[in-house]
């Protein structure tokens, strides 16, 4: 039967979303059209698709178990020479995203994977793309600055055209869990709440 490649994330809300977008396809960046713009909790990992009742169920636990938490992002990043990527740093919010991550990829889970490299919550503006290109990506959003309440996070499904399409929302608290997805509507938000560690 095969398998299925989901991924875990938490969604940059517009207008910054399709802003990044935008500008990571005008980089010259292949794949940004098929990326929605987001921080990774779970890179992508192939899962037997009759598992996605347990999925789904083990990120509505995850979910009730956390609260909102504010996120700022500001300035760029690069894991190069190790990585050929240029980023958005994450500047608030990471803690609370190295939380999440190791709940979504724990042990006992059904999403239970290794990762290649320590967890570094970021958002990619450019991969594998030309050094100059890259460059090009870290000079000009090096003054980039958001910022927002995170109230929940998605499963996403790659298809076999490698685009990433959304298949659940898992909202902070226990409300709405595992809904299904519905067109972005997200907007920056300035209440900031604590989250549950």
């Amino acid at each position: 039967m095969g398998t299925v490649t989901l991924g875990v994330s938490l969604a940059v809300p517009e207008p910054y979303g399709s802003l990044l977008q935008q500008r990571r396809a005008g980089f010259g960046d292949p794949a940004a059209q098929a990326i929605p713009t987001h921080v990774t909790l779970l890179p992508p990992t192939e899962v037997d698709p009759e598992l996605l009742p347990a999925v789904r169920a083990h990120l509505a636990r995850v979910a009730a178990s956390g609260q909102a938490f504010p996120m700022r992002l500001s300035g760029t990043g690069t894991f190069r020479p190790l990585s050929p990527v240029v980023f958005v740093q994450v500047v608030e919010g990471a803690a609370a995203c190295s939380w999440l991550q190791r709940r979504v990829r724990e042990a006992a889970g059904p999403l239970h994977r290794e990762l290649h490299f320590p967890y570094h919550p970021h958002v990619t503006v450019a991969h594998g793309i030309s050094e100059e290109a890259m460059d090009r990506a870290y000079e000009e959003l090096a003054g980039f600055e958001a910022a927002w309440t995170v109230e929940s996070f998605a499963l996403y499904q790659q298809g076999a055209d490698q685009v990433w399409r959304k298949l659940s929302d898992f909202a902070f608290g226990g409300a709405g869990l595992g809904v299904p997805a519905v067109p972005a509507q997200g907007s920056p938000v300035d209440e900031p709440a604590a989250f549950r560690r």
